[in-house]
C-alpha cells in the first residue's frame, strides 16, 4: 500500500519474511493509509508500528507488526481440541489454516502406547507446513482414527487417549523447527507464484518440509533417493545440500558417474589390495575423449553393419605406385584410397553425410565433404580433418594425411584442423583384428572402421580363388541413417574399392 490508498479490513498492508516464513500483515480495519512508517528491507520486531490509517469512526488505528496470518506456518495455529469423556480425551484435528484440508505424513503413536503430554501423535502437512499435533494429556492410546496418507480436515478424529492426568488440557499444534517454509519474495498480495514443477519422481512417500521440498525443485533433485537425518525419518536442508556434494564429488573424481542418466556408477575398487598398482594420470586429451566416447555412447542409438571389400586389385596397383610416390616424397598407404573411395560413397549417399538437430527435429545434410582420421598418439586419440576429400585427387589427399598425422604426433595440431568433420575413418589394419564397432562421433551420423585385410578364399563361379578382403564396419546413428541406407553405403565403397577405376567417373 501507499499513503492515501483505501483498504478493506483484511487487506495486505506488508509482507514480512523471517528465516522460516513468509506472512501478510493484513489491515485491522477498513479504512484511508495515512502514513507509512515502514519501509522495504527495514527489519521490524513485534510491536513496531506499520503505518497509520484514517478509519471509518474517524480514528486513526496503528496496525502493528504482530499480527497473524491464518494460513502462515511460523505462527501457531489453532490449538487441537480434545473433549474429554470422563478419563477419555478426543483429540481432534486443530484449526490448520487450510480449508482444502491436509495429510497425515506420519503417525507417531500405536493403539496401546503410553505418551507423555506434549508428545506427538501424528504429523501433518499442507502445501505450506507441516506441523507435529501431540497429545493434550498423559495417558495410553486407546483408539486411532487415522492412518498415513489420510486427508483430514478441522475437527476430524485424531485419537483417544485414556487421560492419567487429573484435569483436561488443550493441545496447540507445534510447527516443525527444522522445516521452514520456503521464503517468498516480498511482492503484491494479488501476484500469483508460480512454482516449477516437483522433482520427485517417486510415487513413495517422502517426509520434508515445503522448504526442503521447493530447494529440491530448484536442485532438480530427487527427494526419494536424499537419506535422512531428521526426527522419524524426515530430511532437512543439511541433509538435501549432503547429497548434493557427494553427487558433485563424485562427477569431478570420474566420469563413472552419469549425472542424471539413471545409470548406475561402477563402484570404486581398491586394486592395491590385490597386488602391486601403478598409477598414471589421464592426459588431457584422454579425458576429453574419454567424456565425449561416453556422450556419444549414451545419446546415440548406433547399429555397425559389417562388410568386406576386394582389394586385391587396388593393392596390386598400390604397390605397383611405389616408386613414383618415392620421388613425389609421398608415403602411398591404402588409407587415402580408403579417403577417396569414402568421399565417393558419400557423394553417392548424401544421407550418409548428414546429422540430426534435436532443437528442430531437422535431418541436416551437409553440401561438403570433411573426413576425419583417427590417428593415435602417445598422448591419445586425435582426429584431424581432410576438408573438401571430393574435390582432392589420390596425391594430395595422401600428402595431406602424413602431414596431419605427423602434427597430431608432435601436437601441433591447430583446433580448426580438428573441426568440421562429415565423417571419420578409424583405420586399425595395420594393428590387427577381424572387425570391431566405432562409437559414433556425434554431431556426425557414421564412421568407418577397417580391419586388418587377409586373403580368403573367394567363389569366382568355376573356381575358388584366393582374394585380398578388407573388413568394413561402418557404425551410424540410426536415427538419421536407416539399415537400408547403411547396406547401400558399404556395398558402394566395396565396389569402388574392389574397382577403382569408378573414382576416375
Amino acid at each position: 500500500v501507499s499513503v492515501g490508498d483505501t483498504v478493506a479490513e483484511g487487506d495486505t498492508l506488508i509482507v514480512l519474511e523471517s528465516d522460516k516464513a513468509s506472512m501478510e500483515i493484513p489491515a485491522p480495519r477498513a479504512g484511508v493509509i495515512s502514513a507509512l512508517i515502514v519501509t522495504e528491507g527495514q527489519q521490524v520486531v513485534q510491536g513496531d508500528p506499520i503505518c497509520e490509517m484514517s478509519v471509518t469512526d474517524g480514528s486513526p488505528a496503528v496496525a502493528p507488526s504482530q499480527a497473524p496470518v491464518a494460513d502462515t506456518p511460523s505462527t501457531p495455529v489453532s490449538a487441537a481440541a480434545s473433549n474429554r469423556a470422563g478419563g477419555l480425551e478426543k483429540v481432534v484435528v486443530p484449526d490448520t489454516g487450510n480449508a482444502d484440508g491436509v495429510t497425515v505424513i506420519e503417525v507417531s503413536v500405536a493403539i496401546g502406547d503410553t505418551v507423555a503430554e506434549g508428545d506427538t501423535l501424528i504429523v501433518l502437512e499442507s502445501d505450506k507446513a507441516s506441523m507435529e499435533i501431540p497429545s493434550p494429556v498423559s495417558g495410553k492410546i486407546v483408539a486411532l482414527a487415522v492412518k498415513e496418507g489420510d486427508s483430514v480436515a478441522q475437527g476430524d478424529a485424531i485419537a483417544d487417549v485414556e487421560s492419567t492426568s487429573g484435569s483436561a488440557t488443550l493441545a496447540s499444534p507445534v510447527a516443525q523447527p527444522s522445516e521452514p517454509v520456503a521464503p517468498v519474495a516480498p511482492a503484491a498480495a494479488q501476484s500469483k507464484k508460480i512454482e516449477p514443477p516437483a522433482a520427485e519422481i517417486s510415487g513413495s512417500l517422502v517426509h520434508a518440509g515445503p522448504a526442503v521440498r521447493a530447494l529440491a525443485r530448484e536442485l532438480g533433485v530427487d527427494l526419494t533417493k536424499v537419506p535422512s537425518s531428521g526426527p522419524r525419518g524426515r530430511i532437512t536442508k543439511d541433509d538435501l545440500h549432503n547429497f548434493v556434494k557427494a553427487k558433485l564429488s563424485q562427477k569431478e573424481a570420474g566420469p563413472a558417474v552419469t549425472g542424471g542418466t539413471g545409470i548406475p556408477a561402477i563402484p570404486p575398487v581398491d586394486f592395491a589390495a590385490f597386488g602391486p598398482v601403478e598409477r598414471i594420470p589421464m592426459t588431457k586429451i584422454h579425458k576429453l575423449t574419454a567424456d565425449n566416447m561416453t556422450r556419444c555412447w549414451l545419446n546415440v542409438p548406433a547399429v555397425t553393419q559389417f562388410d568386406e571389400a576386394d582389394i586385391t586389385d587396388l593393392e596390386a596397383f598400390r604397390k605397383s605406385m611405389k616408386a613414383e610416390a618415392e620421388k613425389k616424397g609421398v608415403k602411398l598407404t591404402p588409407l587415402p584410397f580408403l579417403i577417396k573411395a569414402s568421399a565417393y560413397a558419400l557423394a553417392e549417399l548424401p544421407q550418409v553425410n548428414a546429422s540430426i538437430d534435436p532443437a528442430t527435429d531437422e535431418i541436416v545434410r551437409k553440401g561438403y565433404i570433411h573426413i576425419g582420421i583417427a590417428v593415435d598418439t602417445p598422448d591419445g586419440l586425435m582426429v584431424p580433418v581432410i576438408r573438401d576429400a571430393d574435390q582432392k585427387g589420390i596425391w594430395e589427399i595422401a600428402a595431406e594425411a602424413s602431414e596431419l598425422a605427423d602434427k597430431a604426433k608432435n601436437k601441433k595440431l591447430k583446433p580448426a584442423e580438428m573441426q568440421g568433420a562429415t565423417f571419420t575413418i578409424s583405420s586399425l589394419g595395420s594393428i590387427g583384428g577381424t572387425a570391431f564397432t566405432p562409437i559414433v562421433p556425434s554431431p556426425q551420423a557414421a564412421i568407418l572402421g577397417i580391419s586388418k585385410a587377409s586373403i580368403q578364399p573367394v567363389w569366382d563361379g568355376a573356381a575358388f580363388q584366393p582374394r585380398l578382403m578388407l573388413p568394413l564396419c561402418l557404425s551410424y546413428d540410426h536415427r538419421v541413417i536407416n539399415g537400408g541406407d547403411g547396406a547401400r553405403f558399404t556395398t558402394v565403397l566395396s565396389k569402388v574399392l574392389a574397382d577403382i577405376r569408378h573414382l576416375v567417373f
